[in-house]
């Protein structure tokens, strides 16, 4: 796969950092932004993992790794990236995972999440749908035309099963069930330019239990 360009957000930890790292593992040149540029930062923070961590695993790996610090809540920083990507002429899968909605989930010593929907903090939903679904539309609005013109592509949209059961958060199911359609329909539009479509996989049929991340200890 040494000939595949990616793009993954939201690759500084967690879930998007794996992906990243297993596509470095098979010779991708890889994309990755984050909010996080230094580990410094993260442990002043008092979080795990920045882009220069991975910078550090990555060394290791045949993969090509490139980082860009971005914060998908601002559709100037996505662009910026996006620009650099369409300046390199490739891009064959792109992966929609930057999610800030788990941030600040106790406030004032509550735990806030399984709160009924009206009770639900605003910067909750602006965190889920504000700037990670909105963060993924831009992205793939903005990169789409490159793999169209190029008849090839892949786009991931990160999910979860929530997006078909209710979690216990009215917030997060939302966003996760628009994540899921975004795929779906968008595959559509791109119907009448591509044959085969550009490719869409949305990642909500994950298996139940939780992914062992720095944000889920047990």
């Amino acid at each position: 796969m040494k000939d595949i360009v990616a793009l993954v957000t939201g690759g500084s930890r967690g879930v998007g950092r794996g992906i990243a790292l297993a596509l470095l593992a098979e010779g991708v040149t890889v994309h990755v932004t984050g909010r996080t540029r230094f580990e410094a930062e993260a442990k002043q923070a008092g979080s795990a993992g920045s882009l220069e961590g991975l910078e550090l695993e990555a060394a290791k790996l045949p993969g090509r790794l490139s980082v860009h610090r971005c914060d998908h809540a601002s559709d100037g920083d996505s662009e910026r990236v996006c620009e650099a990507i369409r300046a390199g002429g490739r891009l064959d899968i792109l992966v929609n995972n930057a999610w800030p909605g788990y941030e600040r989930m106790v406030e004032d010593g509550e735990f806030t999440w399984p709160r009924p929907f009206w009770e639900q903090p605003v910067w909750r939903w602006e965190a889920m749908i504000g700037t990670a679904l909105r963060g993924a539309f831009m992205t793939s609005r903005a990169l789409a035309p490159l793999m169209i013109s190029a008849q090839r592509g892949l786009i991931v949209n990160i999910s979860f099963w929530a997006a078909q059961l209710h979690e216990g958060n009215a917030v997060y199911g939302i966003a996760k069930a628009a994540a899921d359609k975004m795929p779906l329909t968008s595959r559509m539009s791109c119907a009448p330019t591509m044959s085969p479509p550009l490719r869409f996989i949305r990642g909500s049929s994950a298996p139940k239990p939780f992914l062992r991340t720095p944000s889920i200890s047990t």
